[in-house]
């Protein structure tokens, strides 16, 4: 028999991260927004519940769980669900602690997961984002040149998640000559690394104002071979940008829902011309495609998730994915920020935060992973 649901562990996953969610993301959500603030007591919640950290091997002092991919969707979505801003900030250290279980030589695991295992949240970042229009990973400048038997990193990586406080990076660079992904490597890169500069000030940004954005200058940053992600045998960089992409997709997905679930309600009690606006046709059918729209990120969000979950290669399942609900996304927000009329342009409701949040989400592929 085929489910489209979650199992019974998943659904008891997501009713608790809702719960946080609702508790603790959607109560302090406006005023991080406000102050462009992430508060520690919040981060450090959120890592004792375990969302991240939980995957790391037990002989490596963490939970000893198998990591779902299709899980960490479930997740990311009920956290962006009550805050897309604070939701990324959690789930940050994702990309790179899930890159060095998927990737990491025996060795490297051994170093630098063990960091990442206690009860004191510590931060650490996947490095992809660069500074120029129209950005795709298979096209990076910054380069890694081999040198004796290391490499000597240079470039500059943008909008760098928690890249204020991270002890580590994992930098994507292009080495060699080989064209698209598959030319692309990474680095793992202490934020004491000779040559990288961590920018004083985070980046502005029109949402996810409670996401610390750093910016990352490497000049000429020499690693030695063992900090190449994978050793001699390299990355998989199609699936780890798959993975970055699909979990930044959840997000947006999250915040929708939010829109959809505040606007339904709104609209069936504000009236206009003697009856619920609910009623008038136009707004209707905006209401009814919330729903549709939903559902649909949905299951595809999950297809792509679930490939990805199984080992085969998700690039098809992603590309649909992102080109279908990155145009959503932005749709059902707008048409949501419309619903309240001129209360969706002022602050008394979260709306217009949910807006920003939700264009943003759409642009940027690597603020967390599965």
């Amino acid at each position: 028999m085929i489910s489209f649901g979650p199992s019974e562990e998943q659904e008891l996953i997501r009713q608790t991260v809702s719960e946080f969610a609702q508790n603790e993301l959607r109560e302090i959500a406006r005023e991080c927004d406000e102050k462009s603030a992430l508060p520690d007591d919040f981060i450090q919640k959120t890592w004792e519940l375990g969302l991240v950290n939980s995957a790391i091997p037990a002989e490596l002092g963490g939970g000893g769980l198998d990591r779902s991919p299709v899980t960490n969707a479930l997740v990311l979505e009920e956290l962006a669900h009550g805050c897309a801003s604070l939701a990324a900030a959690a789930f940050a250290p994702a990309g790179f602690i899930h890159a060095l279980l998927d990737f990491g030589t025996e060795q490297q695991k051994r170093e630098y997961l063990p960091l990442f295992t206690g009860t004191t949240f510590r931060a650490a970042s996947l490095a992809v984002s660069e500074s120029r229009f129209a950005f795709e990973p298979a096209n990076l400048r910054t380069v890694a040149e081999p040198k004796g038997d290391g490499f000597v990193l240079s470039g500059t990586k943008r909008l760098v998640p928690l890249g204020d406080r991270a002890s580590h990076f994992l930098v994507l660079a292009r080495a060699g000559t080989r064209e698209g992904l598959a030319g692309v490597e990474a680095f793992i890169v202490p934020r004491d690394a000779r040559g990288l500069k961590v920018a004083a000030e985070t980046e502005k940004t029109l949402g996810l104002k409670s996401l610390p954005l750093a910016r990352l200058d490497l000049e000429r940053v020499e690693v030695p071979a063992e900090q190449r992600l994978g050793g001699d045998a390299g990355i998989d960089a199609r699936r780890l940008v798959n993975a970055a992409k699909v979990g930044s997709l959840a997000l947006g997905l999250g915040v929708s829902r939010a829109m959809m679930e505040f606007a339904i309600p709104y609209a069936k009690q504000r009236e206009a011309f003697g009856q619920p606006i609910a009623q008038k046709q136009t707004i209707a059918f905006w209401l009814a495609d919330m729903k549709i729209e939903c559902n649909s990120m949905r299951w595809l969000i999950w297809k792509a998730a679930s490939y990805l979950e199984h080992g085969l290669d998700a690039s098809r399942e992603t590309a649909l994915a992102s080109i279908y609900a990155q145009r959503e996304i932005v749709k059902l927000t707008d048409n949501g920020l419309q619903v309240f009329g001129g209360h969706g342009f002022i602050r008394d409701y979260p709306v217009e935060m949910w807006y920003r949040n939700a264009r943003t989400v759409t642009v940027l592929d690597a603020v967390t992973s599965l």
